[in-house]
């Protein structure tokens, strides 16, 4: 088994544009640095044996601001936003997870995906680090994908509950995983 303890990058332009940046390669903007250091102060005392941090640069930079030189940090694909494909940097309304369960975006990936990839990081991390605390870096897909994989959530569920329709943020959330 390992503990995963998941962190969301901090906000970028589109973000505060109302716009679904997706693979788009956007830098953290001052108030996205702000909000990395404001999760530093929620987990100063912890310790992680492992950093996974998505390969996109806003989650880079998060990674950086939050966990520094403190501990070893890998990039890895599979934790990237989902592909919006055409939809990339669009408006926010424009981009609606619940049409893109199975069927892609345009010339895009689909969140099934998005769980696919992410599943696949979970089986290795957990066959190279059992017994294990890992920090993930990443963004809102692969972040639902977790509560489908590990909370046992349908999509649709995931989809509903999510801390940003709830308005419920927290400087991490917990998970377990154990194949």
């Amino acid at each position: 088994m390992i503990k995963i303890k998941y962190f969301v990058h901090g906000a970028t332009a589109d973000n505060i544009a109302h716009c679904s940046t997706g693979w788009k390669d956007l830098p953290l903007i001052e108030r996205g640095i702000a909000e990395s250091k404001a999760s530093l102060d929620g987990i100063r005392n912890e310790q992680f044996d492992l950093v996974v941090c998505s390969d996109l640069l806003r989650a880079k930079q998060s990674a950086e601001v939050v966990f520094g030189n403190r501990f070893p940090i890998v990039y890895d694909a599979r934790i990237r936003e989902c592909n919006y494909g055409d939809l990339n940097g669009a408006p926010s309304s424009s981009v609606v997870y619940d049409e893109h369960i199975k069927t892609p975006f345009p010339n895009g990936e689909a969140l099934v995906d998005v769980e696919k990839r992410v599943y696949k990081l979970l089986v290795e991390l957990n066959k190279k680090y059992p017994g294990k605390k890992i920090a993930f870096m990443a963004h809102r897909a692969p972040q639902l994908a977790l509560e489908k994989i590990i909370n046992h959530k349908t999509w649709k569920q995931a989809i509903q509950e999510d801390w940003r329709k709830t308005k419920s943020w927290q400087p991490g959330w917990e998970y377990e995983f154990d194949e």
